[in-house]
């Protein structure tokens, strides 16, 4: 059980440092912080973000995956792992992004993956 938790846990950090790279700068870019960039720098700005990410990522399938110990089969962890980016991203973007909004739609697609969790954890 503990593993789960760290491994869950060790996703969500990582799914943040993720969001934050790969949207990050847009939001950067809107408060007119990085404006004049080069695309080359923003890629860079982000890449160093996303260090942060593989940080957490790779521990996290390490601890969880099941062959090394953890409660987790390679697919189970991909799964786990989608429903808690979509999960993160659309905190983040509502938070961070007040244009944007959350529609019934976005939530039907989310009840979807929260689906495929499910199913990825029924035994064959």
């Amino acid at each position: 059980m503990q593993q789960a938790i760290i491994t869950i846990l060790l996703l969500l950090v990582s799914n943040t440092f993720m969001t934050l790279a790969w949207y990050g700068h847009l939001k950067m870019q809107e408060a007119k912080l990085i404006s004049n960039w080069p695309l080359i720098l923003v890629i860079l700005f982000s890449w160093g973000i996303a260090l942060f990410e593989y940080c957490a990522q790779v521990p996290a399938n390490r601890i969880g995956f099941r062959d090394n110990g953890g409660p987790f089969s390679l697919f189970q962890l991909k799964i786990i792992q989608e429903v808690i980016s979509l999960t993160v991203f659309t905190v983040l973007a509502c938070l961070m992004f007040k244009s944007e909004t959350l529609h019934w739609n976005h939530i039907a697609a989310f009840a979807c993956l929260v689906l495929a969790v499910f199913f990825a954890f029924l035994k064959p």
